[in-house]
């Protein structure tokens, strides 16, 4: 009686193992290139500065929010 062994890999040797060289070299340029520009647009959205509305807040009134109906039921 013959008995079949199957030999169950993990899916990490199944990656190491299908890892092309020469194509680690470009994925890291992109990569690279990706986190550059993402701390590039970070750092240049800090840099804007922005102004909160002042309606209201020079002549003392309050900022309110309305919600729901405006004549309440007497």
């Amino acid at each position: 009686m013959k008995t079949n062994t199957t030999h169950e890999e993990s899916t990490y040797a199944l990656l190491m193992r299908s890892q092309e060289e020469e194509r680690s070299i470009p994925e890291t340029a992109v990569y690279l290139l990706l986190i550059l520009t993402m701390a590039f647009s970070v750092w240049q959205t800090a840099q804007q500065p922005f102004q909160l509305p002042t309606i209201g807040l020079l002549q003392g009134t309050p900022i309110v929010q309305v919600t729901g109906k405006l004549n309440p039921p007497a």
